[in-house]
């Protein structure tokens, strides 16, 4: 059962193609530490299928009537292809990652999609990591690649491996909000050990 923990508010935006477990753990962790998310599709399409063909129905979607980035606090990417290049291809989104992390506000990305947020400059001057296979797009433009870290927070950006580090990237999401008690409730109830 869902208690609310905090008024933040995140939202996790699926693209036709995402890595399951990179969405949908961080979706069930926010859950877990109480932080309100919303599934997000960047299609009119609630339903989307992941890069291995599993079907999730989110409860949002950009196009929607009334549809508003600015309802968030934070803005996460999950990785997959063609996930990831469908992400960046989505410009209301990548509008939204840019002015977001200008203003200070939340944005975090996993996989391949952290070389979304280094495209878009925004992992400039930042410490960061991402898939091995596409840490070098994030050193081109900028960002100081922590290659032996499972998630790194830097101010406002949190950027993670790939879905063996899910886990952890949600995680640095629930600090970043609730802090480290709040993890080590979540660890517990998950059996992190």
């Amino acid at each position: 059962m869902f208690r609310q923990k905090t008024d933040k508010r995140v939202a996790v935006f699926f693209a036709e193609g995402f890595e399951e477990v990179e969405a949908i753990s961080v979706v069930d962790i926010l859950f877990r530490a109480g932080i309100p998310c919303d599934m997000v599709s960047i299609t009119g399409e609630l339903n989307v299928t992941s890069s291995r063909e599993v079907t999730v129905v989110c409860n949002r979607s950009i196009a929607d009537e009334g549809f508003d980035f600015d309802e968030y606090d934070m803005l996460v990417l999950p990785g997959g292809i063609p996930g990831m290049p469908n992400l960046r291809d989505c410009a209301p989104l990548c509008n939204a990652l840019v002015r977001f992390a200008e203003a200070g506000r939340g944005v975090a990305a996993i996989c391949a999609s952290p070389s979304i947020l280094a495209e878009l400059g925004i992992l400039r001057g930042r410490r960061a990591t991402a898939n091995p296979g596409f840490q070098d797009v994030c050193a081109e433009h900028g960002a100081e690649v922590l290659p032996g870290e499972r998630a790194v927070r830097d101010g406002n950006v949190i950027t993670s491996q790939g879905m063996a580090t899910a886990t952890y990237f949600a995680l640095e999401i629930v600090n970043y909000y609730l802090g480290k008690d709040a993890v080590d409730d979540v660890c517990e109830g998950i059996v992190l050990m």
